[in-house]
């Protein structure tokens, strides 16, 4: 599964919020909705975030193995 969780951290400490990523950078509600409840997001949304707070990609996503993920 992935877990979303540590982009909400990294926000937190950044001087961006949901406002600022929004009107600012022009990302949208829904994207953030996405985030927010581990839907899945582009690999451009990611990039773009890492752009915006200066991180790396372990500052906003994690893989965290589950039961429920789909069988291969």
């Amino acid at each position: 599964m992935i877990d979303y969780s540590p982009f909400w951290n990294t926000l937190e400490k950044s001087i961006e919020n949901w406002y600022t990523l929004t009107k600012k950078h022009r990302m949208s509600d829904s994207t953030l909705h996405r985030l927010k409840y581990n839907k899945d997001v582009t690999t451009k949304t990611l990039n773009d975030l890492c752009r915006i707070l200066g991180c790396d990609i372990k500052d906003i996503v994690r893989y965290i193995p589950s039961d429920k993920d789909q069988k291969l």
